[in-house]
This record gives C-alpha cells, sequence and structure tokens, in this order.
C-alpha cells in the first residue's frame, strides 16, 4: 500500500460572500464618477442597475454614492448662500476636500468588495 493511497483530498475553498468582481468595478466606477459629475454619474449606474438584484452590491454602493453626492449638492448651496458672509468659502472648500477624499476611500474599499458607508449623507434613496 502506498502512503498516497491514504492521503484525502483537500477541502474545497470556502464559498465567497464577496461580490464578483463585475460589481465591484461598477461600484468602484459609481464612486469615482461622483468625483467627476457630482450626482449625475452615479444616478446613472444605479438607474441601470437597479431592476437586476435587490440586494446586489453594485446597486447598494451606486445608491451610497448617489445619497452623498446629494448631500454634498445641498452643501454647496449653503455654502453658496453664506458666502455673502465669508464663511461659505471655507464650507464650499472642506465640502470639496471631504468630498473627493471620501469618494476615494469608499471606491477603494468597493473595489474590495466592503460595503462603505460615508460617515455623513443624507439617506434620501432607500
Amino acid at each position: 500500500m502506498s502512503e498516497f493511497e491514504n492521503v484525502t483530498a483537500p477541502p474545497p475553498p470556502p464559498a465567497s460572500s464577496q461580490a464578483p468582481q463585475e460589481e465591484r468595478t461598477m461600484a468602484l466606477v459609481a464612486h469615482l464618477l461622483g468625483i467627476l459629475t457630482s450626482f449625475v454619474g452615479p444616478l446613472i449606474i444605479w438607474l441601470i442597475n437597479k431592476d437586476k438584484a435587490p440586494n446586489s452590491f453594485v446597486v447598494d454602493q451606486s445608491k451610497e454614492a448617489l445619497n452623498f453626492q446629494i448631500t454634498l449638492v445641498f452643501v454647496y448651496i449653503v455654502g453658496i448662500i453664506l458666502s455673502v458672509i465669508v464663511i461659505g468659502v471655507f464650507i464650499n472648500m472642506l465640502a470639496g476636500l471631504a468630498g473627493l477624499i471620501l469618494a476615494i476611500i469608499a471606491a477603494v474599499k468597493a473595489n474590495n468588495g466592503e460595503a462603505y458607508r460615508y460617515p455623513f449623507a443624507i439617506r434620501l434613496i432607500k
């Protein structure tokens, strides 16, 4: 009897709960388009994918990006109104910087298959 006859096959790899690469890429694009197109890019991605699977990764992340970009639009409007007393300029600069940094962090997390939640976002799209 050879020593290889008693060896059993290795167990199958664990089932991955991670999103498929295509969905992760679309979620990455949704977050990064928010930097360039404000809420329009995430809105288009969400509208394209919303009927495919209600609990899919790309739908969840595009809604999150859309909600965050809508929140930033509200902050920019308040900043423009408050620019009369100079503080609005600083509000808009901080909002722009926060939007850029948080969108990049969200894109990296989405590409890794992790669901990202922005620290401040009005959840208008549920």
